[in-house]
């Protein structure tokens, strides 16, 4: 007879015969930056989440840079909206000041810079708008404006989040152009519309005004269409491919694979939200199930882990030594 059980006697075996493991080098931490000052906004939907204004930042990039996690993920939030999200690329915007004080204060610390345009516009969907209609083409040009205005800023990796088609082939066009050749492009490339999303709203204010955002982000229904995405996304010069969300898209995640790039994960707010929400009302070990979550992603195939868990997870991991 097998005996599997084995390798399963006592905890060092099982350590030792262990197919994966998460590290501290796998994963990111999501951080939002708010305009105005002396802010720390908790997101009542998030617990443990804040929105921070730049003068109190050093608050929490303290503790990314203790957890020895590579770095964030930047969302801005703007005092002012517009139909053409005009803070998204001002130089002296709220993400743009955001960036330069974290590279300011924290050099090594990897900054990813988020590019869409859903916190900055009016209406709250990713890209310009005419006659309740989002307009592919005549979005492109202003997300590259927004991307070189973040690597001017000194944002580490360009991440565009927006889903319009064609994107990745203008933003690296546009960042070449301006000498940033050297940048490389971290892409949601098969980013669905989701319902796990709901609490990111809250902490990001971008809840479009109408509608929803099914016209551009992915039917969740579709694993092959995502393959296509990702493929598409790579022939355009993504460097980094991302599949978002997580848990609900093993699969995705398993088959992306295929094409040898460089895979993240994005372990998303409504993910968090409900293993905390569950957590705090004594049902689960957060620890375990966090834990347990953060491998299965990294078990699917994801290289980088985008978790508002990060935090948590560094600490448990140095504990586990």
């Amino acid at each position: 007879m097998k005996r599997f059980r084995r390798l399963r006697a006592n905890s060092q075996i099982r350590r030792l015969v262990r197919e994966t493991s998460v590290s501290r080098a796998d994963l990111i931490y999501p951080i939002f930056v708010a305009e105005g000052e002396n802010i720390k906004n908790p997101v009542d939907s998030m617990p443990g989440i804040y929105q921070y204004s730049v003068d109190r930042l050093d608050e929490i990039l303290i503790q990314i840079s203790q957890s020895k996690i590579p770095g964030l993920l930047v969302f801005g939030i703007p005092k002012h909206k517009d139909e053409l999200a005009s803070s998204a690329y001002d130089s002296n915007g709220i993400t743009q000041r955001a960036i330069r004080h974290i590279k300011s204060k924290y050099p090594d610390m990897l900054v990813i810079a988020d590019v869409c345009l859903c916190e900055y516009t009016s209406h709250g969907h990713c890209g310009v708008v005419k006659d309740s209609k989002i307009l592919n083409d005549e979005t492109l040009p202003l997300l590259s404006k927004m991307a070189v205005s973040l690597a001017q800023s000194g944002a580490d990796i360009i991440a565009p989040s927006d889903m319009m088609d064609g994107r990745v082939a203008a933003i690296r066009q546009a960042l070449d152009e301006n000498g940033f050749i050297d940048i490389p492009i971290m892409s949601y490339s098969a980013k669905f519309s989701s319902a796990y999303y709901s609490p990111f709203r809250d902490a990001a204010e971008s809840a479009p005004c109408f509608g929803d955002r099914k016209t551009y982000q992915m039917d969740y229904a579709n694993g092959r269409e995502a393959l296509r995405e990702i493929e598409d996304d790579i022939s355009e010069g993504a460097d980094i491919v991302m599949v978002k969300p997580a848990l609900a898209y093993l699969d995705v995640i398993k088959e992306a694979r295929r094409y040898g790039y460089p895979l993240a994960a994005y372990n998303v707010s409504g993910e968090y939200s409900m293993v905390k929400a569950a957590a705090q009302n004594g049902w689960v070990d957060e620890k375990r199930i966090v834990m347990e979550n953060l491998t299965a992603i990294k078990r699917a195939g994801a290289d980088i882990i985008i978790t508002y868990h990060a935090l948590d997870a560094a600490k448990w991991l140095e504990e586990d030594i």
